[in-house]
């Protein structure tokens, strides 16, 4: 056993809760009460031996009163062992086939890029690739380049793309030829025939009679009305769509009657980029409830599942979304800062320096007309400024004859940096590519030609973030949520503070590995044990050093020194 130094631990009540027996070989395992905390694997055992406080791993313990033996001293306090994978939901692990409960979100535009998704997966964590905003072929290109790891479970993103109908259909279309089983679900404000048609396809019974859907939606949701649809069977009045166009047979849609939409929902609270702004810790336990309503009412054969978004960006926050249920943990803002993610380095330094106080709401580019926002970076960026201007042009104008000569040539000088003529045709360069019935419906839609105009500036802000043009760093579009900011408080000092530092791989296992700590501290103090400077003990630490402290090795800690 060890001793605890007295500047360590404190009994602050403790009782004896039975009597430990060291084994032979104890001193093998003698360690500080700091290394025994990070021994996550292990049983901890504090006892009193001799009016001090030792730590020991391995023994025999003996619960409740009586006389203690000569070989038998009093037991303070029992921490289980906490293996990272047992953090979330076991049965979310199961059914995805990955070994941890974390989780990276898709970032729009390959800011989740193949690289960042591959990283994830060859570590066997879950990551979903930015697809939303991309065009069918760098969406296909993307499908190519993860084809070495799609062994592995990775995930795509589905966006709801209320404006731009064909492109979710097209998505869903090229999933189905490249047989993607997971799609993360994100913005959906309803459900829609290609989403009923992606999660429906291949519905069949095995050869015990249990119904088996291969293909699986995460659905992200910050409103309980949505989660609640995404929790339910497939409305009935598009399986009858999907029949009638032959995309679905009549036993099929039987089938669907009887699973949900998803069987996992992410509770989205207050993150980078589409938010209600909804704070977690109302948010994830409403969610629970719901899933547990929404299995009984539907009775449905397996369990429904909640994870938790937004924030997740210290072992703090991470713990605590798992001591309230949360079956996994999605990262977001955190990961766009990460060396592997699809944006620029100057995005990366402007992230690495932003404080909880340094984002803002904006009007979000595929929902523009619908008065949608979207939290972004505000440190270093005129963007969400500019963007709310041109959303309140286009509310309080018809079209972009209405608008003040004056006004238009200052955005024309400041904003656009073009003709308003030019911008046009720039747009429907695009839009003949992509959804040729947009530029058609300008054509005798004058309030819809002047949306399509502004969006082009939303649009394109987020691509220059993401290239790193230097020429327009005022109008860079970076979604961020004020997660960023404590990832970075937390990071202030030790070697994840720079920006080059920043591996999705470290950053996830230092998460999850603070979190699995954070746990065992918790456990001694609901025991009546205080440890000194706790929040050391979830400082970061190199890969080489978080695999010291677990039995199975991390594939990328040899390459980080």
């Amino acid at each position: 056993m060890a001793q605890a130094k007295a500047d360590e631990i404190q009994n602050t009540g403790a009782r004896a809760l039975g009597a430990f027996s060291p084994s032979s070989c104890e001193a093998l395992f003698a360690v500080s009460i700091r290394d025994a905390l990070r021994q996550v694997e292990r049983p901890l055992y504090l006892v009193e031996h001799e009016g001090d406080l030792q730590v020991a791993h391995e023994g025999t313990i003996r619960l409740g009163e009586g006389e203690l033996s000569r070989e038998e001293c009093p037991l303070l306090a029992y921490v289980a062992p906490q293996p990272l994978d047992r953090l979330g939901d076991p049965t979310f692990l199961r059914d995805l086939g990955i070994a941890y409960p974390y989780m990276a979100g898709s970032m729009a535009n390959g800011i989740a890029s193949t690289e960042l998704v591959a990283a994830l997966a060859r570590e066997g964590m879950l990551a979903s690739y930015g697809a939303a905003g991309q065009e069918i072929g760098q969406v296909s290109g993307a499908l190519d380049r993860l084809a070495g790891v799609r062994d592995r479970t990775c995930c795509f993103n589905l966006i709801h793309s209320p404006q731009e109908p064909l492109v979710e259909r097209d998505v869903v279309e090229l999933y189905l030829r490249r047989d993607v089983r997971v799609v993360e679900a994100s913005a959906y404000l309803d459900l829609t025939l290609p989403a009923v048609r992606f999660r429906t396809h291949g519905l069949h019974r095995d050869v015990d009679g249990r119904i088996v859907a291969p293909h699986r939606i995460i659905a992200k949701a910050s409103r309980v009305e949505v989660a609640r649809r995404w929790f339910s069977p497939p409305p009935e009045a598009l399986l009858r769509r999907l029949v009638e166009s032959g995309d679905l047979t009549e036993a099929q849609a039987r089938l669907a009657r009887h699973v949900p939409m998803a069987q996992d929902v992410t509770a989205e609270a207050d993150s980078g980029g589409h938010t209600d702004n909804r704070p977690l810790v109302a948010l994830l336990p409403t969610f629970l409830t719901l899933a547990e309503r929404m299995r009984r009412e539907h009775g449905f054969a397996d369990p429904l599942r909640v994870g938790a978004a937004g924030g997740i960006a210290t072992p703090a926050s991470v713990f605590a979304s798992f001591a309230m249920g949360a079956a996994y943990v999605v990262g977001g803002s955190i990961h766009q800062a990460c060396v592997e993610s699809g944006t620029s380095d100057r995005v990366r330094k402007m992230l690495s320096e932003a404080e909880q106080a340094d984002v803002a709401m904006a009007p979000a580019a595929d929902m523009f007309e619908m008065g949608v926002r979207l939290q972004v970076l505000k440190r270093g960026t005129l963007f969400a400024m500019r963007a709310q201007k041109l959303y309140d042009l286009y509310r309080n104008h018809s079209c972009l004859e209405e608008i003040p000569a004056a006004e238009l040539h200052k955005l024309e000088q400041t904003v656009f940096r073009a003709p308003v003529s030019e911008v046009w045709e720039q747009t429907c360069e695009f839009f003949r590519a992509r959804d040729p019935g947009q530029i058609e419906r300008a054509g005798h839609d004058a309030r819809h030609k002047m949306a399509l105009v502004f969006r082009w500036y939303l649009g394109l802000s987020s691509i220059w973030a993401n290239a790193g043009d230097p020429d327009r760093t005022a109008d860079y579009q970076v979604w961020c949520g004020p997660s960023m900011g404590a990832f970075n408080e937390w990071t202030r000092h030790s070697f994840l503070e720079a920006p080059k530092e920043r591996s999705v791989v470290a950053v996830a296992f230092n998460l999850l590995f603070g979190a699995a700590v954070l746990a065992r501290i918790d456990g001694l103090r609901r025991q009546g044990i205080r440890v000194a400077g706790d929040g050391e003990l979830v400082r970061p630490l190199k890969l080489a050093q978080i695999q010291s402290y677990l039995k199975l090795p991390l594939l990328q800690a040899s390459q980080v020194a």
